[in-house]
C-alpha cells in the first residue's frame, strides 16, 4: 500500500516510527507492504518519491530541524496538489485542526476521496463539521473513511463501539475526553492555584501556549459532536451543543466539591432522548464512586450505556506521539490489511 502522509509533526513522526517498528508484523499478520512515497509538511518541506521514502533518514532530519528536502525529490507543490497528483492507495491527514472551517484538512480529505484513495484522519475538524458528507463520498468512490484518532487518541474508542459492541444500542456515552483539563483539575485538587496549574501543563506539552481550546471546552465539543454523529447518527455541528470549559472553577469550588465526596471533571456527552440525540461539554461534579471519578492526570475515559452490557468503561491515553501515531496504523490495517 503507497501511503500520503500529510503533516510530518509530532503524530507523523510517532506513525513513521511504528511503520518502521511495526513492519514485520504488518507483513506476516496482515499480508501488508506499505511505502511511503509522499511526505508534505508546510515547515519542513515536501517530498515525493514513488520508489519509496527512507523514513529512517525522513526521521533523522525531522528530529535534527532539518528540512526533508535536504534528503532530495523534493516536491515544489503544496499538499493538495501532491495528494492530486500523487500515486497512492492512501492518504493520512496529520495537519493542523480548525475547529471552525476544518481547513485545509477538508480539502485534502475531498481530493483523496474524489480521487478513489481510502482516508484516515487525527484531525477533528473535518470530522466534526463534514462527517456525514465525506462518509458518503467515500462509499460513493469505493474507498474508506476512517478517524479513529480524533477522539480519545489511540485509545480504540470508536472501534469499540463499531465492533465490540456491534448490535448493541447506545443510549449515553459521557467521558473525560481532553487530558489537559483532566491534569489541571487533578493539580489543583492537589492545592494549585489554576494559573500555575495550567503554567505545568503547558511545561509538559499538554496545553497550548494559548490553551483556550482545551480550557474553554472546544477540543471536548469536536469530539462529543464526532460522537454524536459516527455513534448516534446525528447530523450536528459543535454550535449545535452547549458548552462550558474549566476557567470559572475555583480552588474553594473544588474543596467543597471533595467535602462531599465528589469530585470536579469536565465531561463531554452525548445522549438520546426519545427521537433526539443531545450533547454538551462542562464541568461537573462527579461521584467518587463512579469509575470516571478516579480518572486522574493527563488520562481520558468514556463511559459507554448499552442495553446488552449496560455501563462499559474504557480507559486510556487521549494523546501522544506514538499513541494518535498507533490510531493511523490502525485504520491504515483496517483499509487494506488482509489477515
Amino acid at each position: 500500500m503507497r501511503l500520503l502522509l500529510l503533516g510530518f509533526g509530532t503524530v507523523g513522526q510517532g506513525l513513521a516510527e511504528l511503520l518502521i517498528e511495526k513492519e514485520p508484523v504488518l507483513k506476516n499478520t496482515y499480508n501488508m507492504e506499505c511505502r511511503v512515497v509522499g511526505i508534505a509538511d508546510m515547515l519542513k518541506g515536501s517530498i515525493y518519491n514513488a520508489d519509496g521514502i527512507d523514513l529512517k533518514a525522513a526521521l533523522e532530519k525531522a528530529k535534527a530541524g532539518d528540512r526533508l528536502t535536504d534528503l532530495g525529490d523534493a516536491f515544489a507543490g503544496d499538499a493538495l496538489e501532491m495528494v492530486k497528483s500523487a500515486n497512492a492507495e492512501m492518504m493520512i491527514e496529520m495537519t493542523y485542526t480548525d475547529i471552525k472551517t476544518g481547513e485545509p484538512a477538508t480539502s485534502h480529505i475531498r481530493a483523496a476521496l474524489e480521487k478513489g484513495m481510502h482516508v484516515t484522519t487525527s484531525n477533528k475538524g473535518p470530522v466534526a463539521l463534514f462527517l456525514n458528507e465525506l462518509t458518503a463520498l467515500a462509499k460513493s468512490r469505493g474507498v474508506k473513511f476512517l478517524y479513529e484518532g480524533t477522539v480519545i487518541s489511540g485509545t480504540p474508542l470508536l472501534n469499540l463501539v463499531r465492533e465490540t459492541l456491534a448490535a448493541s444500542r447506545i443510549t449515553e456515552m459521557k467521558g473525560i475526553l481532553n487530558g489537559t483539563t483532566n491534569y489541571i483539575l487533578t493539580r489543583m485538587e492537589e492545592g494549585m492555584g489554576y494559573d500555575d496549574a495550567l503554567k505545568k501543563a503547558q511545561e509538559l506539552g499538554y496545553a497550548e501556549a494559548v490553551p483556550d481550546a482545551d480550557v474553554l471546552g472546544w477540543d471536548a465539543l469536536a469530539k462529543v459532536t464526532i460522537l454524536a454523529n459516527a455513534v448516534f447518527g446525528a447530523n450536528n455541528k459543535p454550535d449545535d451543543f452547549p458548552c462550558k470549559g474549566i476557567t470559572g472553577i475555583t480552588p474553594d469550588a473544588i474543596n467543597d466539591a471533595k467535602a462531599r465526596g465528589k469530585r470536579f471533571k469536565l465531561v463531554g456527552k452525548v445522549w438520546r432522548e426519545g427521537d433526539r440525540v443531545k450533547g454538551s461539554v462542562g464541568p461537573e461534579e462527579v461521584d467518587l464512586a463512579h469509575p470516571l471519578a478516579g480518572i486522574m492526570g493527563a488520562t481520558n475515559a468514556v463511559t459507554i450505556r448499552t442495553d446488552t452490557l449496560g455501563d462499559v468503561t474504557i480507559v486510556g491515553p487521549g494523546a501522544g506521539r506514538t499513541e494518535t501515531g498507533y490510531s493511523m496504523l490502525v485504520d491504515i490495517i483496517a483499509a487494506g490489511g488482509v489477515r
